[in-house]
């Protein structure tokens, strides 16, 4: 039993350090925001559908395998948003802000870059406006984001 005792603050100092190792934040304008990070064709397409808030200070990072002009629609989204396209550099190109919330299904509009576009960052709905963000901003990766081969 000792040994458990001895063990258990080393086994959950350990534990406590893989959470935090875990920690995915990007910076735009200043803030940073913590993000969920939707990289491939199945975390893209499900996105922040069905969800009935988004917590304050808190998004989700979209990462393309390439830069081109890209279209994003609020299918099954319950959340006002603003979603904030940036190319290879990380600069802001494009935003959509204060998209409604959609549940006509396949019958929701789209709302796209008309600019090439490379990550895409979907916030609550005002802070773009908030953080009076202008096109040319830049998107810092923080924590784990993976970083794409060629990209800084």
């Amino acid at each position: 039993m000792p040994f458990i005792r001895c063990l258990l603050p080393a086994l959950l100092l350990l534990l406590c350090g893989c959470a935090s190792a875990g920690d995915s934040w990007v910076e735009l304008a200043g803030e940073r925001f913590q993000v969920e990070i939707a990289n491939d064709d199945a975390a893209r397409a499900r996105g922040l559908m069905f969800r009935d808030e988004l917590a304050a200070g808190t998004g989700m990072l979209f990462i393309h395998e390439r830069e081109e002009p890209q279209a994003y629609w609020m299918k099954n989204t319950r959340i006002p948003l603003d979603i904030l396209y940036f190319d290879n550099a990380r600069k802001l190109v494009a935003q959509q802000r204060d998209v409604p919330p959609c549940s006509a299904g396949n019958a929701c509009p789209s709302y796209p870059s008309k600019r090439p576009a490379r990550y895409v960052l979907e916030l609550n709905a005002g802070e773009a406006k908030r953080m009076k963000l202008e096109n040319g901003a830049e998107l810092r990766f923080g924590g784990d984001i993976p970083t794409p081969q060629g990209q800084p």
